[in-house]
């Protein structure tokens, strides 16, 4: 059977390993920074949300249906290539997407450009003082209005103090839109609305202004674009402000049908090539060794992760000196998926396959609503998804905010990956020292831990610490969810159930879980969301660690059962056969290949 091109075992585990390397890296480069490439354009967090759920929601429920699809009618190749290659144009959509800010060409990289911002509470006065500062004239075009090298706001209350450093966080110049002022300064009043570049006379002059609207908000918890605050501010003149409305019209229904395209195409790969991979082992009884391949999908992804970001810090400015910062992961994303369209083509696929029932995810869906052990477990998975949202969406901006590169951003994803690769060799003996349910409350409480630290960040590296928890809250709470999975479902419906609780489940409560974040930023805080999520999930382990107790156990293998009906004469009764859970299985299987 070695012999037979057809099985070979070696050949196709090396080109698997290598598939997953290259789709690690390919997802690293632009997966974890997408966010903050949306908010680059000028994207406040409610509409951030907006786009990363729907992006959840496609993915949960279209990869299903693709690869049943690609199944049935036998066109998993086509569909691998297919999808890649549509990737790589797909990708490149999202550069063309116009941000909000319109004189984002004319910023230069070689200046200092941070801001201070900070949201303004009730009763508090917002001042803005400017420290500008001469640049060369061969930064701009000519006609470009010089901008202020630094820009200090701060937040003074009634009584003239200011308040603390929690007040405030930083924000890169680039992608701020352009604010509309008047003049704080009693000797002369601004009438109607201007840009800010206007007030600006001497670059050696020191001045004070009065933040009376803006055109978009300034982050994640300033006012949303079109709320009464801004519209009163505008004094009448709405021409800005309609400019501005439409201008975030277009790029969020640009971003949004951009989005949608490229999730379409790049959903169904995964779940189309591990469902290949799978049955190819299972003809020759080798699937033991498809366990360990998703290690090589993360060895990929830390590394590409850390390495985009390096090559995006050292090389954005210098190829691309005008438009939003980060426009070079998604060159690198087509790139990649080139390399790895090319490594589809020897991807492992079974040429012939056997008739296999058509409904087993129907059959997993009734096995859930039949099994309260399964109704809680998916009850749980549905809340990591929503809160792990929460992380992959806002935990860059918050880290930008205190001043995080890229490559800080990069390296604690990475830290987080590796973290899981090397917790990987104690699994059976975690998972039975703690049980199941003991390391899926151990996951739970690290995961809340790790949100609560999110809220207190008080400095760019300050993150990386709680980095380390992610190989339990991430690797070792799926590693109990899977094996509880796995014990739980009936014979052959254990891979439909797992991607059932993969895809609609977990995906169904990031989607959720993205939609009501960026409505939490906006309307509080991006520590209020973390705090929040915290609270929701350690009242859920509460509740799990109570339930869980008295529901129903698993039925545990009686082998002793096995060989004294196997030597008893009496063995052969209908009535013994039928007690017999080994022979019910075995029916059970024998009347879903018969369907």
């Amino acid at each position: 059977m070695s012999a037979n091109p057809q099985w070979d075992i070696s050949r196709a585990l090396g080109v698997a390993r290598l598939f997953h390397v290259v789709c690690g890296v390919r997802d690293a480069c632009v997966t974890p920074f997408l966010t903050l490439y949306l908010r680059q354009l000028g994207l406040a967090a409610p509409w951030v949300g907006i786009l990363m759920g729907t992006k959840h929601l496609i993915a949960a429920f279209w990869a299903p249906f693709c690869a049943f699809l690609a199944k049935s009618f036998q066109k998993r190749r086509a569909l691998l290539i297919g999808s890649l290659l549509g990737s790589v144009g797909a990708s490149l959509l999202m550069v063309l997407v116009p941000p909000l800010d319109k004189d984002l060409g004319y910023r230069s990289c070689n200046g200092s450009r941070s801001v201070t911002t900070t949201v303004r509470p009730p009763g508090v006065v917002l001042t803005v003082n400017f420290t500008l500062a001469p640049e060369p004239a061969s930064n701009h075009p000519a006609g470009a209005p010089s901008l202020p090298a630094r820009r200090s706001i701060g937040i003074r209350n009634a009584s003239g103090f200011r308040k603390g450093p929690g007040a405030s966080v930083q924000e890169p110049f680039s992608y701020l839109p352009s604010y509309f002022v008047s003049s704080a300064e009693g000797a002369r009043t601004t009438s109607g609305v201007h840009p800010i570049t206007s007030g600006v006379k001497d670059a050696s002059r020191e001045g004070a202004f009065k933040v009376v609207s803006t055109a978009l908000p300034l982050l994640a918890e300033g006012p949303v674009l079109g709320s009464p605050a801004n519209l009163s501010a505008t004094n009448g003149d709405t021409g800005a402000l309609d400019l501005s409305l439409e201008g975030l019209r277009w790029t969020l229904i640009l971003s949004l049908g951009a989005m949608a395209f490229w999730e379409l195409l790049t959903a169904p790969l995964e779940r189309v090539a591990d469902d290949s991979l799978y049955e190819y082992l299972d003809f020759v009884d080798a699937t033991d060794r498809y366990r360990n391949l998703w290690i090589w999908r993360l060895l990929g992804m830390s590394a590409g992760v850390c390495g985009i970001a390096a090559l995006v810090g050292q090389l954005d400015c210098f190829l691309m000196p005008s438009g939003p910062r980060g426009v070079l992961h998604f060159y690198g994303y087509s790139l990649v998926s080139t390399l790895a369209l090319l490594v589809s083509i020897a991807f492992p696929i079974p040429a012939c396959r056997w008739r296999e029932p058509s409904y087993k995810t129907v059959k997993a869906l009734s096995l859930v609503g039949s099994d309260p052990r399964l109704i809680l477990l998916a009850f749980t998975v549905f809340l990591i998804g929503a809160a792990t949202s929460t992380v992959q969406n806002f935990l860059f901006w918050h880290m930008e905010d205190h001043g995080s590169s890229e490559l800080v951003m990069g390296f604690s994803v990475s830290l987080g990956l590796l973290g899981e690769i090397l917790l990987h060799p104690f699994k059976t003996m975690l998972l039975r020292k703690l049980s199941r349910a003991g390391t899926v409350g151990l996951g739970l409480g690290c995961l809340s831990g790790q949100l609560l630290y999110y809220s207190f960040l008080w400095s760019w590296w300050s993150v990386l610490p709680a980095q380390i928890l992610s190989a339990i809250s991430s690797g070792a709470l799926w590693w109990a969810v899977v094996a509880s999975i796995e014990d739980l479902a009936t014979p052959r419906t254990e891979r439909p159930l797992s991607a059932m609780f993969r895809s609609h489940f977990y995906g169904g409560g990031a989607s959720l879980g993205s939609f009501v974040g960026g409505f939490v930023v906006s309307h509080f805080s991006l520590a209020v969301l973390y705090q929040a999520s915290c609270v929701v999930l350690l009242l859920w382990l509460l509740l799990f660690l109570s339930i869980r107790p008295k529901l129903p156990q698993e039925q545990k293998i009686n082998y002793s059962k096995l060989l004294a009906v196997e030597a008893s004469d009496t063995s052969d009764s209908e009535q013994g056969t039928e007690r017999d859970w080994l022979v019910k299985a075995m029916r059970e299987e024998h009347s879903d290949w018969k369907g």
